[in-house]
């Protein structure tokens, strides 16, 4: 055997080597990446009911749905499709089921949890996601990819926030420095959008309606791109006949 074929194959072997541990270690990266952990996401949490009783334990939300396992009692569960709606907030989830209250209330059984770990944005919008069901997100991305922003302030009875306002492919986050009365809704949560003139702008969606008072103003050509999102979604499937049925 020749020495150039000699030295052909031990360099062939090598490259086999090298690849092979290349894609093992890419494996473990893509194991352990932050979509993978944040499908198991938990922290510590305090169940508050009644007044002033709290139950310590641990909130979970998991691939097929919420679980809150306390120090002491038994475990609370939900998959996606028993949550009815939910509200999250920074250090907050308060969701309801299809449970009912007792015999002498109205209405499903709400539970909310408080916890000091900061809910992250992208297990929120997850959340959002697999519940499938209209919702009150509060946790927005401010990071997110905008097409489009706006400065804006939110009147409420109480005085308001400041914020901006982010346009997106997939909805419109509110976002503001604190936190405090931010949104984040998907284009399925939205019920309908106004814009009475350009500097005033509302979001209906299914679970509360934010007017919000523009600092700078929103072009019609721009309205015109939100409606279409949030009305034409599905239109461009409908036929002469009647459409899908």
């Amino acid at each position: 055997m020749s020495f150039r074929f000699t030295h052909r194959i031990c360099f062939q072997a090598l490259g086999a080597i090298l690849i092979a541990t290349l894609w093992s270690f890419a494996g473990a990266n893509s194991a352990a990446s932050p979509e993978a952990v944040q499908s198991n996401w938990q922290a510590p949490a305090q169940w508050r009911h009644g007044l002033l009783s709290k139950t310590p334990g641990t909130l979970t939300i998991t691939d097929t749905g919420v679980e809150f396992r306390p120090a002491k009692g038994e475990l609370l569960s939900w998959k996606f499709e028993e949550i009815q709606t939910f509200h999250a907030s920074p250090h907050r989830l308060e969701l309801t089921g299809y449970q009912n209250r007792r015999w002498h209330f109205h209405g499903e059984r709400s539970f909310r949890f408080d916890f000091e770990t900061v809910l992250p944005p992208a297990v929120a919008a997850e959340l959002a996601a697999r519940v499938g069901k209209p919702a009150s997100n509060g946790v927005p991305n401010p990071s997110a990819p905008a097409f489009a922003t706006l400065g804006a302030r939110h009147r409420t009875q109480g005085g308001g926030t400041n914020g901006v306002l982010r346009l997106r492919d997939s909805g419109i986050d509110y976002v503001t420095p604190s936190g405090a009365g931010a949104r984040s809704w998907r284009w399925a949560d939205i019920e309908t959008i106004a814009r009475p003139d350009s500097f005033h702008f509302s979001v209906g969606g299914y679970r509360e309606i934010f007017e919000f008072e523009l600092k700078e103003p929103m072009s019609r050509r721009l309205f015109d791109r939100l409606w279409n999102d949030v009305y034409g979604r599905g239109l461009s499937g409908l036929s002469l006949n009647g459409g899908n049925q």
